[in-house]
């Protein structure tokens, strides 16, 4: 399966002009790659302009959810498409959306995890439902969102349920670049599956992004990886029969115990 990811500096506080750049992202890298799976950054429509939310998240996920409909089947790819400020329910989630390429929305999900070194739980609520396994093009995947990532039980919970594939769709500060890292890593390495991340560049207020959006293989090699301050593209083909092979070669979950961790 091949993948492109999107590194990218988002525009806060503008979902029109972030709207237009993911267009021209995904028919460029459509027509010059043609990846099977593209993936974008958390936040992407309105970036960390949390005190502006309520006037400019999208509503029941609109009109994003069209947006990257017509993108995934116009294009015949599947869209991983990262998360967006989303108002539901009196309430404003980080919510992300993923698209089969028939343009099906198959799997949406609510950050579970708020952050409180940027503030988010005072401007946004926590997803009340678990993470689950979703598939395009018949492969089990997962996704998490930013600070998702410092939780291993989500990310165990996905790999236990099939997972082969791991998104993490975030925006990762500068501050904390080498947990970034060593996190996607670590998760790559105990669930034994791939780790694509997108990850934003470039500024907000007081807060610099990482960049480094990475795709990890179940080894817990990396592939590939974005620079510190670069928009770019990252293309990888991945071998899923990796995944089973590795589970064979070092039999982690067999080899569990789950009743000696309580």
């Amino acid at each position: 399966m091949k993948y492109a990811v999107y590194q990218t500096e988002i525009v806060a506080g503008n979902p029109k002009e972030n709207r237009e750049n993911v267009k021209q992202w995904i028919e460029t890298v459509a027509k010059r790659e043609q990846p099977d799976t593209v993936v974008l950054p958390e936040m992407w429509n309105t970036g960390y302009a949390l005190p502006d939310l309520a006037n400019i998240a999208d509503q029941n996920a609109e009109p994003t959810a069209a947006f990257l409909s017509n993108l995934a089947e116009k294009y015949n790819m599947n869209i991983i498409g990262g998360s967006i400020a989303n108002q539901k329910g009196g309430n404003i989630y980080n919510t992300s959306l993923v698209f089969n390429r028939r343009g099906e929305l198959v799997y949406q999900y609510d950050k579970i995890h708020l952050v409180p070194m940027l503030d988010e739980p005072s401007y946004l609520t926590g997803g009340q439902q678990k993470a689950a396994i979703f598939e395009l093009d018949q492969v089990k995947m997962g996704l998490i969102i930013c600070y998702d990532l410092r939780f291993p039980e989500i990310s165990r919970q996905l790999a236990l349920a099939g997972a082969q594939v791991l998104h993490v769709v975030a925006e990762w500060p500068a501050a904390r670049r080498e947990h970034w890292n060593a996190l996607q890593t670590a998760r790559a390495i105990e669930n034994q599956f791939y780790v694509v991340s997108s990850n934003v560049v470039g500024t907000y207020q007081d807060t610099e992004y990482a960049g480094e959006s990475m795709i990890i293989n179940p080894w817990g090699t990396t592939i590939t990886a974005g620079q510190q301050t670069s928009i770019e593209t990252l293309t990888a083909t991945l071998d899923l029969a990796l995944v089973p092979k590795i589970r064979k070669e070092v039999p982690v979950f067999s080899s569990r115990v789950p009743e000696m961790y309580n």
